[in-house]
């Protein structure tokens, strides 16, 4: 997660918040992705905060051009996720649209809808809904459409003020016109608009009508804030895929901005490793990914892959755009692309760097490199359920699958003996199927423990170094041990990072073992020990007696009723003496 923190752009986005199972708890924008998510980790919180930030386990992020794109995509976001810890945005409100109602006499409203209507002429959506609803009264000013509601059958006074068109005065009214530049002003032309407003702000102030002016200023500032360019939402209304990419000599990074009925609802983010070719890679994994889900409507990709060649793996309808929007969002989804794989390649390569510095050191103290570990440690209650447990680092990362569990036969409460079990059957086993045997074997204790895993490969005539994972009485790690030498570890240091790593991973699947074993015996019965008495048999007597000793007591004819043979009878007997 540091490490993480200090790759995050600069700029303005989205941030989604991860806990330990993957899932959204929340969604946040940010003017600066950097600073806001970081944050989180910095410094007091409120109690809501706090325990947000006790769940992070991870975050993704999604770059966007400007902070009001930024709105719009949380606000989307919210929508799918309904995360637990968002309150703002999860309800049924929206962002405000402006709307031309489709009327025979039509008016220029703000409305807000949860789901949008493909027939109604919308514009927006605009996240500053004060800006929004300014707008919306200079627009009635300048092109004004109907104002009276109901129409009435005379004139309104918003007609008398030239704020209304005047359906209500019995005329037939042609709105083409006013519908027409309110359509173009909503689009972006707002040039000649602007100037006109700017033109009678310096008019009033020059005459000193100041609050005049502050009046233009403040509808300078709406129109500005309204109509600001922003691509998270089209009024289209379609289902597309915007996919982005970028690739190095190794990895391809694949970024698809998901546009669903017009707006951009989320994001899907992979970065891939490549044998030939990067675009080969990437639409490979396209393919199969797109057989997993629901294709939308069109699909949008850039000029660097050939048409012909997109032909051959999609028959849905393929975008190339050149200009406006759409290649917009397109190079938004390359931006994006361009900042997963920047930011996994340092993470990668900071952990790949970081890790072989630590096995550096390591290798150091046996001279020798050191690629494959095995890590054992020992687990009991007062000298019941006693197991061992084996983990594997190979090829620097943690082999899960290599992972061992032993339940100990031959030992009491003696720790030393324990090792020697474990040690033994393992590197017994090697031997016999003649397997990889690995470079270094760690073992969890001190002296005593490395000398009797010495003990077991000398027996065996086994030459592989053996560390021990010193801890203090607290049980936490504070050096290694090699023979009868004892080093205490600076607690900075990378090998006391890497060894503790070790020490932490064999405590916690060794521990969750035994305590699977130890709750086992809690539950397990005196006659599970008994040989030949099987679970069907045990039901049996079970039903058939109310108890250990009526059992015990029981003359072998009854039991022979039972259909318990007698072998096994005999066994009972002499189990429950």
């Amino acid at each position: 997660m540091k490490e993480k923190l200090k790759l995050l752009p600069e700029g303005p986005g989205c941030y989604l918040m991860l806990n330990a199972l993957g899932d959204v708890i929340y969604v946040g924008k940010a003017k600066n992705l950097k600073n806001r998510v970081k944050s989180y980790f910095n410094g007091a919180h409120n109690a809501k905060t706090e325990k947000l930030v006790s769940e992070i386990r991870d975050f993704n992020y999604v770059v966007t051009n400007s902070e009001q794109e930024s709105l719009i995509l949380e606000f989307n976001l919210i929508k799918k996720y309904a995360p637990l810890y968002n309150i703002r945005l999860i309800d049924d409100k929206s962002y405000p649209y402006i709307e031309i109602t489709d009327e025979s006499d039509p008016m220029l409203i703000v409305s807000r809808y949860t789901e949008v209507d493909k027939n109604k002429t919308l514009f927006g959506p605009y996240p500053n809904s004060s800006a929004a609803k300014e707008t919306l009264k200079l627009l009635q000013r300048l092109y004004p459409l109907r104002r009276c509601q109901p129409v009435g059958k005379k004139p309104c006074m918003y007609y008398h003020l030239g704020l209304c068109l005047g359906p209500c005065t019995g005329h037939k009214v042609d709105y083409s016109t006013n519908i027409k530049k309110i359509t173009q002003f909503l689009k972006g032309d707002t040039k000649s608009v602007l100037n006109e407003l700017e033109k009678r702000m310096q008019n009033a102030s020059e005459v000193l009508e100041f609050e005049k002016a502050l009046e233009y200023r403040d509808m300078i500032k709406a129109v500005q804030e309204t109509t600001e360019k922003q691509i998270m939402s089209l009024n289209d209304y379609k289902d597309r895929d915007f996919i982005g990419f970028h690739s190095n000599d190794d990895d391809v990074s694949i970024h698809i901005l998901m546009m669903r009925q017009g707006r951009i609802l989320d994001t899907h983010q992979t970065v891939l490793s490549f044998m030939d070719d990067p675009i080969e890679t990437l639409l490979s994994y396209l393919k199969n990914y797109y057989d997993k889900y629901l294709l939308p409507d069109e699909l949008v990709f850039d000029q660097r892959i050939d048409m012909n060649l997109l032909s051959l793996y999609f028959n849905q309808k393929i975008l190339i755009p050149k200009i406006g929007d759409k290649k917009k969002l397109l190079d938004l989804a390359n931006k994006n692309a361009f900042e997963d794989l920047n930011h996994y390649f340092k993470l990668y390569r900071l952990k790949e760097e970081k890790v072989n510095e630590q096995l550096e050191s390591l290798g150091a103290i046996f001279n020798q490199k050191i690629e494959y570990i095995e890590v054992f440690d020992n687990a009991h209650l007062f000298g019941s359920a006693l197991v061992s447990g084996m983990v594997v680092w190979k090829d620097n990362h943690f082999e899960r699958k290599m992972y061992r569990k032993y339940h100990l036969k031959s030992t009491t409460n003696d720790d030393y003996q324990s090792m020697k079990e474990v040690i033994y059957r393992r590197y017994q086993k090697l031997l016999i199927e003649k397997q990889k045997l690995p470079d270094l074997i760690c073992v969890d204790g001190g002296k005593g423990q490395v000398s009797a895993a010495h003990e077991v490969l000398n027996m065996l005539q086994l030459e592989i170094p053996i560390l021990g994972l010193k801890k203090d009485k607290y049980h936490t790690l504070e050096g290694y041990v090699v023979l009868d030498q004892v080093t205490i570890l600076d607690k900075k240091a990378p090998l006391y990072q890497f060894l503790g790593k070790l020490s932490e991973e064999v405590h916690r699947f060794t521990i969750s073992f035994h305590q699977a074993t130890k709750n086992r015996k809690d539950y397990g019965s005196v006659l599970d020990n008994i040989s030949g008495l099987g679970l069907k048999r045990k039901k049996l007597l079970l039903l058939n007696y109310q108890s250990i000793d009526d059992i015990k007591n029981a003359n072998n004819e009854d039991l022979r009723k039972l259909g318990i043979p007698d072998k096994v009878i005999k066994a009972i007997k002499e189990g429950l003496a």
